[in-house]
């Protein structure tokens, strides 16, 4: 990812979001793929018990079973609604935009690996689409 500030899309954009909302949400999603790791490490009789420890919050509760329990639905949580936003941007290139704003790939990563079947035009629409719909899930 790079560091350079890229310019704010047009207000006049119907998909428009403030920038530092923008930026929230980018870095939000870009936790993606350590979610993801986590849940699957989270199985309630994990070999490694504290192989998730690093990600996880500590708590109170003595109930490993019921602790594992809450923190598999709070990233379960968070990885739909990423999921869902992306289907809702388009279904035919959730999976792409998955890929491209979770892992911070370019349309052009994308077009080179993969073979992203649309435009840069329509892809980066859909990707500003894509912020749009998770800013409102998460307000």
């Amino acid at each position: 990812m790079s560091a350079a500030i890229r310019s704010e899309v047009s207000e006049k954009n119907q998909y428009w979001i403030e920038r530092h909302r923008y930026y929230e949400l980018k870095h939000f999603c870009l936790q993606y793929p350590i979610w993801k790791k986590v849940y699957s490490l989270l199985d309630g009789l994990s070999k490694h018990p504290d192989s998730a420890a690093i990600f996880t919050k500590i708590s109170e509760k003595s109930d490993p079973t019921a602790r594992c329990a809450v923190e598999k639905a709070y990233y379960c949580d968070r990885m739909k609604m990423i999921e869902q936003a992306a289907i809702g941007a388009d279904p035919d290139l959730a999976d792409y935009l998955l890929k491209g704003i979770t892992e911070g790939q370019s349309y052009d990563a994308l077009k080179t690996r993969l073979e992203i079947p649309c435009s840069r035009d329509t892809y980066y629409d859909r990707y500003r689409r894509f912020f749009w719909l998770l800013d409102k899930t998460r307000n």
